[in-house]
């Protein structure tokens, strides 16, 4: 529920900033470029995009297609997007060398039309667990018909050999090239660039909300519709490392700042990454254990700090830290490539600990250290006698002017001490200093 009231305020807040360069210049062809994981915030803005396109009129919406994949749920999302626009929407998998893989390639088939580029893949559409761990069978079964299910209403204006391909798909983890592809007509056309794809739909008859429908985009002009600023925050939000980073940083930082109370810069940054990281976390199936899991070893750090353990408490921590990145993202609808591998949960985790317990114990250390100003921090200091400590009253204390810590003062002792000897402070009484002589210099 907070994620969708999130996207809809920056949905809100893009259309507001769009609307009127677009309505200017009148364009005709909406680009939306879908690059990286398939992920709600690539659903945002392509929903995005559709909505300006029904507010323009435009003819139709390219989407520009390069994907290793992602959530089920969100190409669900997408797939509905797509089937319910009143704008002809063409999926075109490029430039040379991309892919339409996995969730990639339902997206491909939900388009009215759909276009590749030389030497592109489409496929390996098979579902599979965290780290690319096989499915259990059953759950397996589970997803794999429903997707075949979601394939054949897809290419069910298509061949026969259209819809056997996209099953194979997912039930082997069949890829095919563009080519391949085009000989079977699980798309319609092989297109070099933009230019040629406007070039060949040209007259191309798709059927939109069960209505037919004729294509004429020869020459029409085409407008790239960028993701905005949020938009391409948020796109970065789903890389694991990152999220990792911004929970260690976020969680250490408020720690810091609580085991360091005052300063204000800590905790700010503590703040912030931690609301980042909660968003990102927010676009990915979480395993909270994980999250449980890092704030328990930065726990076992501040007690390390606190109690000296010889680093018993910190190894602890830093085994605690890396299950628990491992853990974050162990979901069975978590694709491999949106997980955190071991290598990079033990660095964040030996980086993020050497610096917690650098920075802890530095600034612990400045808290237990003597004050340097003031009057505790006469304590200690050395000075010259300015004018001999003698008695002034029989039995009385000794009393004189000393130089310290480059002012002069008034001194007591407990015995004469005479002029120019040095003499260390043991005590201040308000503007009165109770000085010895230095042992050092007897």
């Amino acid at each position: 529920m907070i994620r969708k009231f999130i996207f809809g305020l920056f949905l809100l807040a893009s259309l507001f900033t769009f609307r009127d360069g677009l309505l200017a210049q009148g364009d005709e062809i909406i680009i939306l470029k879908a690059e990286g994981a398939v992920t709600p915030a690539m659903a945002g803005y392509l929903e995005r995009g559709l909505k300006e396109a029904e507010v323009l009129g435009v003819q139709a919406v390219i989407i520009e297609l390069d994907t290793p994949g992602g959530l089920v749920g969100t190409t669900q999302e997408i797939v509905q997007l797509f089937r319910a626009s009143t704008t002809p929407v063409i999926v075109y998998v490029s430039p040379r060398g991309a892919q339409a893989a996995s969730a990639g390639s339902i997206i491909t088939m939900a388009g009215h039309a759909a276009a590749m580029a030389p030497e592109t893949v489409i496929g390996a559409a098979s579902p599979v667990g965290e780290n690319g761990v096989d499915l259990e069978e059953t759950i397996f079964r589970k997803i794999s018909e429903d997707l075949k299910a979601t394939v054949r209403n897809l290419t069910a204006q298509r061949s026969p050999e259209a819809t056997q391909l996209a099953e194979k798909m997912i039930d082997d983890a069949r890829a095919v090239t563009a080519e391949e592809a085009l000989e079977v007509g699980l798309i319609d056309i092989i297109a070099e660039d933009i230019p040629d794809l406007l070039e060949q739909l040209d007259g191309l008859t798709i059927t939109v909300n069960d209505q037919p429908s004729v294509l004429n985009t020869a020459g029409a002009a085409a407008n790239v519709l960028e993701p905005s600023v949020i938009e391409e925050l948020l796109f970065a939000l789903v890389n694991p490392v990152l999220l990792g980073l911004l929970l260690t940083i976020g969680v250490q930082a408020i720690l810091i700042e609580l085991s360091n109370p005052g300063g204000w810069a800590a905790g700010l940054i503590g703040i912030l990454a931690i609301g980042l990281a909660l968003y990102g976390l927010g676009q990915l199936p979480v395993n909270w254990l994980g999250v449980g899991l890092i704030i328990v070893a930065f726990v076992l750090f501040l007690m390390e700090v606190k109690a000296a353990t010889h680093g018993a408490l910190a190894l602890t921590g830093t085994a605690i830290l890396i299950a628990g990145l491992l853990v974050l993202f162990n979901s069975p609808e978590t694709p491999d490539f949106l997980s955190l591998s071991i290598p990079a949960a033990a660095a964040i985790s030996s980086v993020t600990a050497l610096f917690f317990l650098f920075v802890l114990s530095k600034a612990l250390g400045a808290q237990r250290s003597r004050p340097a100003t003031g009057a505790e921090g006469l304590v200690g200091k050395t000075g010259p006698v300015r004018s001999a400590l003698i008695a002034t009253n029989h039995g009385g204390p000794f009393t004189g002017k000393v130089l310290v810590f480059g002012e002069l003062w008034r001194a007591q002792a407990d015995e004469a001490i005479e002029r120019e000897e040095e003499v260390v402070v043991t005590a201040v009484d308000g503007f009165t200093l109770h000085v010895t002589k230095n042992p050092d210099k007897v």
